[in-house]
């Protein structure tokens, strides 16, 4: 006895749905991960050039954070520039100053874990002579 073709009717379409399901699946993980690496790595770079901007002669940590919240606001969104705070610390002998970040890590689209990201920022302290 032999499979007839009629057994085999509407194969495609189930196959078909089933591999286009895990395909679809597939490319929204990955967009997911790389919307929260463009997060994390913008967060990251405002944190920088944040401590940067607090450790020049005549400036202070608060301006510091300031400038972190102006990036963040312009680069994400402003809800993400809600948890940015600075601190002077003293790393390898060297007074720095630390500017860290706590975020939302994003997980479906722009929604996520609350403060599940954290960043820092460090930049040595300009000498004023």
């Amino acid at each position: 006895m032999g499979v007839s073709l009629g057994d085999e009717r509407g194969s495609a379409v189930a196959e078909f749905t089933l591999v286009g399901v895990l395909l679809v699946a597939l490319a929204l993980a990955v967009v997911q991960l790389a919307l929260s690496l463009h997060v994390r790595n913008t967060l990251l770079d405002a944190a920088a050039e944040g401590a940067r901007f607090a450790s020049l002669a005549g400036s202070s940590p608060a301006e510091g954070v300031e400038r972190t919240r102006d990036l963040i606001d312009a680069a994400i969104a402003s809800s993400y520039a809600d948890d940015v705070s600075a601190s002077r610390v003293t790393l390898a002998g060297v007074d720095t100053v630390e500017i860290t970040v706590r975020a939302t890590l994003p997980v479906i689209g722009l929604i996520g874990v609350p403060n599940g990201l954290e960043v820092e920022g460090h930049a040595p302290i300009e000498a004023i002579d």
